[in-house]
């Protein structure tokens, strides 16, 4: 695997905000905005290996497996994030949808330097969730060259999980080694190499598919409405109330 990352798209410097630091505010602000337009557009293009991954999913859910993500840094921050939002939306079990970041949880909020270039600890890491051929992994990396991600997967493919792979860059070392690979290409971003921009939120955009298309095809929408959300607070008391009161008069 080439070390040269600025071969990377997500490394390029972008030339429309090449001069960003001499900006009004209103001008910064709006070559951000011109730039994140194009997210969606990317994510547009990869709806059919998203469809793909979620039917899976699904399938593992099912079956009684699991779903894994796996990243470094901003990415395995995304999936975390995704995995503990799953319970309270779709009153499904914390074990159902989990999130692994290289470091533990203490690099949620600060890095830990040189764990996510540790090819073994993702197997270590994902041994102690007992992971097994029944649940699906999904490695996180917007270079897809992350070493702590790539050794994940290598080693759920070994197990005879399925495999998916979620990366912003063209013909990446992960797209290459899993059985689905989703790849929304973003481009350079505003700040040359600030992943946790564009391609941080094309990344959100497809976790956030992956889990509400999955939860869906399970059962646990009715129209869309989340008819197992757990009301743990007020607003959540009146939403499950109004939910309850709009399938009473069906």
């Amino acid at each position: 695997m080439s070390d040269n990352f600025s071969e990377l798209t997500t490394e390029k410097i972008n030339p429309a905000t090449a001069h960003i630091d001499e900006c009004t505010t209103l001008e910064m602000v709006k070559l951000i905005n011109d730039e994140d337009k194009k997210i969606a557009v990317a994510v547009e293009r990869v709806l059919p290996e998203i469809a793909r991954a979620v039917d899976v999913i699904a399938e593992s859910f099912t079956r009684g497996g699991r779903l894994f993500y796996i990243g470094a840094g901003t990415s395995g921050r995304l999936g975390v994030l995704d995995a503990s939002e799953c319970p309270p939306t779709f009153g499904v079990p914390y074990e159902m949808v989990q999130g692994l970041i290289a470091g533990g949880e203490g690099a949620l909020i600060r890095a830990v330097e040189g764990a996510e270039d540790n090819r073994n600890l993702a197997e270590r890491d994902l041994t102690e969730k007992n992971f097994c051929a029944a649940d699906v992994l999904v490695g996180i990396t917007a270079s897809g060259r992350t070493p702590y991600v790539l050794g994940g997967i290598e080693f759920a493919k070994n197990l005879g999980a399925i495999t998916v792979g979620v990366s912003c860059v063209e013909n990446s070392a992960l797209a290459k080694i899993v059985d689905i690979a989703i790849t929304p290409v973003t481009g350079a971003e505003a700040l040359t190499g600030s992943t946790r921009m564009k391609a941080g939120t094309a990344t959100k955009m497809v976790l956030n598919m992956l889990t509400t298309a999955a939860m869906i095809k399970i059962g646990k929408v009715r129209g869309n409405l989340m008819i197992c959300v757990q009301a743990t607070n007020d607003k959540l008391r009146d939403r499950l109330n109004r939910i309850n009161s709009m399938l009473d008069r069906e």
